[in-house]
């Protein structure tokens, strides 16, 4: 466990985000904050370690399990990251509004919290887990591609369980701590970091025209969740986590 690059990055005198804490013996817990950066993403994190291991996924998590959601991994986070939502000021690594969008517990596919299991998956690139959340529910998996291309890119699938839903989990927008959202955070701190990056309210600008791109093909390794059904990989640019 390091948070080395984590503290490297900040200036903990000009922005309110942590700088440590320490997890309780027991059940493992997951953090999903939606963050209005540079980019609009979804930071996925799961405690392991004793620090929080980061993913930052553009288009968001998803119930469908024929959606690939690439998630490109960040660097570790303090354990008390998990509560963390407000503002991190323009100048900042990572500036924008920031919710705790989900959280909760998760486990091994096997129902308990083997830490060594997690980390060996990790390690392999490929973790399987149950979460226990009040947005997320059942299987998930995080699967690293391994193109040779970007060595921190993966894919976070949903399996084809009961929790499985082609529903459109990210239009749900409030935190599930405070019932927050962007839009309302934007309009506090007065800036533009709202649920669509513009201003709580403001219309959307429209759309320049668009050119034509070639879809990828999804990465030949990429393994799905046991029961998972075929699925089609999305992309987009990395944010800032």
């Amino acid at each position: 466990m390091s948070l080395i690059r984590y503290k490297q990055k900040r200036h903990f005198t000009e922005t309110p985000e942590p700088t440590g804490g320490k997890g309780k013996t027991g059940k493992l817990i997951f953090v999903v904050q939606k963050h209005a950066a540079s980019h609009l993403h979804y930071d996925f994190r799961l405690e392991m370690d004793g620090v929080l291991k980061s993913w930052a996924v553009p288009k968001g998590p998803s119930l469908n399990p024929d959606d690939k959601r690439l998630a490109m991994m960040v660097e570790d986070h303090p354990y008390d990251y998990k509560d963390f939502e407000g503002n991190i000021p323009e100048g900042n690594y990572g500036a924008g509004n920031v919710i705790v969008w989900d959280t909760g517990t998760y486990t091994t596919y096997d129902g308990d919290s083997d830490q060594k299991a997690l980390l060996a998956g990790l390690k392999k690139g490929h973790i399987t887990f149950i979460m226990h959340g009040k947005k997320l529910k059942g299987e998930f998996a995080l699967i690293k591609i391994r193109n040779g291309k970007q060595e921190n890119a993966w894919l976070l699938v949903k399996a084809d369980d009961k929790y499985a839903s082609k529903e459109d989990i990210t239009l749900k927008t409030k935190s599930v701590l405070s019932d927050a959202t962007l839009d309302k955070l934007a309009a506090k701190y007065g800036n533009a970091k709202g649920d669509h990056g513009k201003e709580a309210g403001a219309p959307r600008k429209a759309a320049a025209k668009k050119t034509a791109t070639k879809k990828a093909a999804p990465p030949k390794d990429a393994a799905t969740p046991r029961s998972s059904s075929t699925t089609k990989t999305q992309s987009k640019k990395k944010p800032q986590p």
